[in-house]
């Protein structure tokens, strides 16, 4: 018996309400887990872009300073 089968009996309620729940209830430590490291990475490659961009910009800052001195 497929599964399509089995749920075209079932009320509305069972497949769009129970069914749903019961994934969460039963896979909603694995789903947190998974988000929250998915959610950490993302914030940890912006804070890698946002320093490396500081660093470039800092670079350039003093490099342009330095170089507008020995004009002089």
């Amino acid at each position: 018996m497929a599964v399509r089968e089995i749920l075209a009996g079932m009320p509305w309620w069972v497949k769009w309400v129970a069914i749903p729940l019961l994934a969460l209830f039963v896979f909603g430590g694995l789903i947190t887990s998974v988000l929250t490291f998915v959610v950490s990475l993302l914030f940890k490659v912006l804070l890698f872009v946002a320093l490396v961009a500081g660093l470039i910009y800092v670079v350039r800052k003093f490099s342009s300073s330095a170089r507008s001195r020995q004009d002089w």
